[in-house]
C-alpha cells in the first residue's frame, strides 16, 4: 500500500521537535510512524499520520517547511530475516530503496511494518512484486 509521508524541516535546537509534535497533537492527528535524521543545524522529521492533508495544511499555514512523499508500506512478520527477504525481492526486480524505517504494531502481535521510499517511477512495480509475494496489505495501518 502507498501512504503519504510528511517530511518536515526542524531546526536543530531544544524545543523545536516538541513544537512540531504539539501542533500535530493539537489538531487531534495521530502519529503512526516517524523517524528523524539530523545534521548540525537542522533535522528532517519524517512522519506518517492518520490525516496527512490536514497536518500538511496546518504546518504550512504556520510557515513550517514540509514536503510530501509516497511511501510503500509493507506488513511483515516480526522475526529475524523478514526485512532482508523484502529487500531481496526488490533487488531481484531492480528496485532500489532510497531510505526506510520500520515500526511495530501494538495491535498485532508478531507483526511489524516497514516504510520504504522508492523512486516514484518504480513505486507501482514495487507494490506489484511485493503483493505477488504476499507482503503488501491493501488495508491501511494509518
Amino acid at each position: 500500500m502507498i501512504q503519504k509521508q510528511l517530511a518536515i524541516f526542524v531546526e536543530n535546537k531544544t524545543g523545536a521537535l516538541c513544537k512540531i509534535t504539539k501542533i500535530i497533537a493539537d489538531c487531534k492527528i495521530n502519529l503512526r510512524a516517524l523517524c528523524i535524521a539530523e545534521t548540525k543545524d537542522y533535522g528532517i522529521l519524517r512522519i506518517i499520520v492518520d490525516n496527512p492533508s490536514e497536518a500538511l495544511d496546518k504546518l504550512r499555514s504556520l510557515g513550517i517547511s514540509v514536503t510530501v512523499n509516497n511511501m510503500v508500506i509493507v506488513k511483515m512478520a516480526d522475526h529475524p530475516g523478514s526485512l532482508a527477504e523484502i529487500l531481496e525481492v526488490l533487488a531481484r526486480h531492480d528496485i532500489g530503496v532510497n531510505y526506510l524505517y520500520a515500526f511495530l504494531s501494538g495491535e498485532q502481535k508478531d507483526t511489524a511494518y516497514v516504510a520504504l521510499r522508492i523512486d516514484s517511477d518504480k513505486e507501482q512495480k514495487a507494490v506489484e512484486v511485493l503483493q505477488e509475494k504476499g507482503y503488501v496489505e491493501s488495508d491501511s495501518f494509518a
